[in-house]
């Protein structure tokens, strides 16, 4: 695997980054190691699809069961838990000793089908079965041709909830990675309006650590959704 950005480089700029420590990277990964991928990944009616449909997120998730889910789309998953990966990670973030998630909680391939969304939220911060902190977050979108008309925007929003400061199109071969604190508000909130059948797909990789800074630390949670505070009544 072929990483094409230089994570010291990039330190600064990630750790500076409104409203919260992120970093967008167009190209980090080779496009036909992608579009592989992207071949693989299950249609919305093709396998066993975890599928959320409440006020909060209308999505579907589907984790790495090795039994079942595409080789290569396996494949990528596990790299993204390997060693090249976590280096390249590490050293953009400043975060030491981070390790990734065997079980892919919450994380593994997303879909989201026209009319769908996930509301502006942080996310739990303690693995339900290692007990570790989570510290990262990376998001790989797989969306060839996606335009911006049909939203599906990725939203990162304000400690305080007040504004939405980045807003950041899904397109194929963008990833985006960020830290993950109780104020790393983030979601896509409104309904995506691509035409029927194109669906939003996404990869997601959540990585931790043993204990995390005291300024950061809090009683174990699940996820928080919020809403802005300046919405309308």
């Amino acid at each position: 695997m072929t990483l094409h950005h230089d994570p010291h480089a990039l330190r600064a700029q990630y750790q500076s980054a409104d409203p919260f420590p992120h970093i967008v990277l167009d190209g980090l990964f080779d496009d036909a190691e992608l579009r592989r991928v992207l071949a693989a990944f299950p249609r919305p009616e093709e396998t066993d699809w975890l599928r959320f449909d409440s006020v909060t997120e209308k999505k579907l998730g589907y984790y790495h069961e090795k039994s079942t889910i595409a080789p290569e789309v396996r494949a990528f998953l596990d790299a993204m838990n390997g060693f090249e990966m976590l280096q390249f990670l590490e050293a953009l973030t400043g975060i030491d000793g981070l390790i990734p998630d065997p079980y892919f909680g919450g994380g593994g391939v997303h879909q989201i089908e026209s009319g769908g969304f996930l509301k502006i939220h942080a996310d739990f911060n303690v693995h339900p079965k290692l007990r570790l902190d989570r510290r990262a977050n990376m998001l790989v979108y797989l969306n060839e041709g996606w335009r911006d008309e049909w939203g599906g925007h990725l939203e990162l929003w304000n400690a305080s909830m007040t504004e939405c400061r980045q807003r950041i199109l899904p397109s194929f071969n963008r990833t985006v990675i960020f830290s993950t604190t109780d104020t790393s508000y983030h979601g896509h909130p409104h309904p995506l309006q691509s035409p029927a059948g194109v669906t939003r797909k996404s990869v997601s990789l959540y990585y931790y650590t043993a204990g995390r800074p005291r300024e950061e630390q809090s009683a174990p949670h699940d996820t928080i959704f919020r809403d802005p505070l300046n919405a309308p009544a």
